[in-house]
C-alpha cells in the first residue's frame, strides 16, 4: 500500500485524488493532508481517511482545527513550516503537490530532498524555479510525475520511446473567450471567466485558463519536465479537449494521448505508474465527435501566452516575476479590482521593472516574489 501526503487536499486535484483513494483502499493510504483555509472540508476528510497528520496553512485556524479533531489520534499542525516538515515523514511514498500558487514551492523542494515521489499538479513550482527543482530531483534521484492532463499526455506519448523529440504539441481548450473580440474581452466579468467550457477546476486556475496564462505556465513546465528548448513547444487551440497533447518525433511521426476531459485519469496514472489500473471514469466516444480541430493561438487577444515565452527566453528570475505578478492580478480580477485585459498589462510592466537576477538562488526567488507582489499591489492601489 502506498502512503500519500496530499498538499491541497480540499482543492480540485486534492478531492479527486481522494476519490481515487476511496475507490482503491487496498492500494492507497492517506498519511497526511493539508489545506489553506477550507477547514470544514479538511475536518471531514480527516474523519473519513484518518491520516496521521492534518495541517492547516492559515495558523489562525489552528485552535478550531485542534478542537474539532481532539477525539482523533492524529497530529494537528499549522503553518508553512509545518507543511514543509510534514512531507518528509518516512512512511510517505508519494507527495501529491496540489497546493495553488507559489506556496507549493517550498514543500515540494523538501519532499524532493526527502526522496519522495512527486505527483506534480502545482504548476508554479516549475514556473518559478524550474532549474532549481530539476537539479534537486537529479541530485536526490527523485521522480517527478506530471499530474496536469497535458504533461501527463506528453509523458504517456514518450513511454517506451528512445527517439529524439522534435516538437511538443501542447493543446489548449482556448477557454470561454476564444471567439471573443478584444472589445468583448475588455468587458468580461470574473463570473464569466469562471465558466470553463470543458474542465472543472479551482477559481485561480480557471481564470488562468481563460487568460491563457495557464497554457503559458505549461509551456515553461514542459521545458523543464522533458528537457526541451522552449522553441520546440508549440501550443495548439483544441476546443474539444480530447487530444490532451502530443509529441512529434525526429522522423515526423506524432504520438498523442486522447481521452475524456477527466483529471482523475492523469492523477491515477501518477499514483500507480508504471501500472495502469482499471477505473470507472467516463470514456471518450470518438464516434460522437464530428471533428477534432486545431488552431494557432491568437497572441494579440491572449498576450499572457506570449509573456510566458518571453519570460522563459529572458530566464533568470523573470519567470518568478511572471508568476508573482499573475497571482496578484488574478486575485484582483476576481475581486473586481482590475479588468480582464489589464491583467496582462500589469504583468508585462512587472517583467520590465522588476530587478533582474541572472542566476537566482532559492533566497532570490523568495525576495523576487515579495518585491513583485508589493510592486503590483502598489499599482493596483493607485488605480
Amino acid at each position: 500500500m502506498k502512503q500519500l501526503a496530499i498538499l491541497g487536499s480540499t482543492g480540485s486535484i486534492g478531492t479527486q485524488t481522494l476519490d481515487i483513494v476511496r475507490s482503491n483502499p487496498e492500494r492507497f493510504g492517506v498519511y497526511a493532508i493539508c489545506a489553506h483555509r477550507s477547514i470544514d472540508m479538511l475536518i471531514a476528510q480527516a474523519r473519513e481517511f484518518r491520516p496521521e497528520i492534518v495541517c492547516i496553512a492559515d495558523e489562525s485556524l489552528y485552535p478550531q482545527l485542534k478542537e474539532a479533531l481532539a477525539d482523533l489520534p492524529c497530529k494537528v499542525w499549522a503553518g508553512a513550516d509545518a507543511i514543509a516538515e510534514m512531507v518528509t515523514f518516512q512512511p510517505i511514498d508519494i507527495v501529491v503537490a496540489a497546493m495553488v500558487g507559489y506556496a507549493g514551492l517550498r514543500p515540494t523542494m523538501e519532499a524532493i530532498r526527502a526522496g519522495k515521489t512527486i505527483a506534480l499538479a502545482n504548476k508554479e513550482t516549475l514556473v518559478v524555479a524550474g532549474e532549481l527543482i530539476t537539479r534537486l530531483a537529479i541530485e536526490h534521484h527523485t521522480p517527478i510525475l506530471p499530474v496536469d492532463s497535458e504533461h501527463s499526455a506528453i509523458f504517456q506519448s514518450l513511454m517506451g520511446e528512445r527517439a529524439e523529440i522534435e516538437k511538443i504539441l501542447l493543446t489548449a481548450s482556448g477557454g470561454p473567450f476564444r471567439n471573443f473580440t478584444l472589445e468583448q474581452m475588455a468587458e468580461v466579468t470574473p463570473e464569466q471567466a469562471l465558466q470553463h467550457p470543458n474542465w472543472s477546476m479551482g477559481a485561480k486556475i480557471t481564470i488562468d485558463s481563460a487568460s491563457m496564462m495557464n497554457k503559458g505556465f505549461e509551456v515553461i513546465e514542459a521545458k523543464w519536465l522533458f528537457g526541451v528548448d522552449v522553441k520546440q513547444i508549440e501550443v495548439l487551440v483544441h476546443p474539444q479537449s480530447i487530444v490532451h497533447s502530443a509529441v512529434q518525433f525526429a522522423d515526423g511521426a506524432i504520438k498523442a494521448q486522447l481521452g475524456a476531459p477527466d483529471m482523475r485519469v492523469p492523477i491515477q496514472l501518477a499514483l500507480t505508474y508504471p501500472e495502469r489500473i482499471a477505473s470507472d471514469f467516463p470514456r471518450a466516444d470518438l464516434t460522437a465527435l464530428h471533428a477534432l480541430t486545431f488552431d494557432k493561438p491568437d497572441m494579440e487577444r491572449f498576450p499572457n501566452l506570449g509573456l510566458a515565452y518571453e519570460a522563459m527566453a529572458r530566464g533568470g528570475n523573470i519567470p518568478c516575476v511572471l508568476n508573482a505578478a499573475n497571482e496578484v492580478v488574478n486575485l484582483a480580477f476576481r475581486e473586481h479590482r482590475c479588468k480582464f485585459l489589464e491583467m496582462s498589462e500589469l504583468i508585462a510592466r512587472a517583467m520590465n521593472e522588476a530587478s533582474f537576477i541572472v542566476r537566482p538562488t532559492y533566497e532570490d526567488y523568495v525576495s523576487t516574489d515579495k518585491e513583485t507582489r508589493q510592486m503590483v499591489e502598489g499599482w493596483l492601489s493607485a488605480c
